[in-house]
Parts: C-alpha cells; structure tokens; sequence
C-alpha cells in the first residue's frame, strides 16, 4: 500500500507528488565521510554532503526515495545519484545532511530505515 504525499524540501527537491511504495524494511542505513564532498559521483554529478541525494546498489540514478528512521518515524526524501554502499550489510549511504536530519544518535553512524520509491 502507498501513501499519497506532496512535500517540499528545502534546498534540493522543490515539490515531489505520487505515491511512495515499500522497498524494503529494517535496512540499514549510513552516511557519506566528509572525504567525499565535492567529488564525482558514479552518475556524473559532483556530490555534496549538504543535499538530499543518497546512494544505492541497484535503484536507477534519479529515483527518488523516503528513507524512514525506524526508532523516531522521522524521514527525508532523497534522490538516488551513486552506486554504493560497498559493504554487505549495508543498504543505503544517506548525505550526511539527510542523515543528520533523521537520526536519534547525532554520534551514531548508522541506523535501521525504511526505504519506500516514489512512483508518479
């Protein structure tokens, strides 16, 4: 089942409407070392850790996701724009603004969400 949502977030995704539907529950989610600020992604854009982009193993580049923080329900829209993360155990490397945004633990680096795709 999705949810009906029009939402505007600051700075990177100006309106978004559709409906969200689950991709996957209890992942676990990361966030981007400062080391990568300014560098190229896999799609060709260069990557900023103050945006709302993450990156995925296997979601097209431009798809657009709500990453939910499954301990507070607090949640951010993304947009896919690299390939990653490179551990097993990992799903998704959040922007670290996304990220911060989001988490209960400011000093965690990583928690449980759940990820949902836009489809319009």
């Amino acid at each position: 089942m999705g949810i009906q949502i029009e939402e505007k977030k600051l700075d990177s995704l100006v309106a978004v409407l559709g409906v969200f539907k689950p991709f996957k529950k209890a992942a676990h989610a990361s966030y981007y070392a400062d080391k990568f600020n300014g560098r190229r992604t896999t799609s060709g854009t260069k990557f900023d850790n103050n945006k709302y982009t993450a990156a995925h193993k296997k979601l097209p580049f431009g798809t657009k996701v709500r990453v939910t923080n499954e301990k507070n329900g607090k949640w951010v829209i993304v947009e896919i724009t690299d390939r990653g993360p490179f551990v097993k155990s990992r799903e998704i490397d959040l922007s670290k603004r996304a990220f911060m945004d989001i988490t209960s633990n400011r000093g965690s680096g990583g928690m449980l969400v759940t990820i949902e795709v836009l489809s319009k």
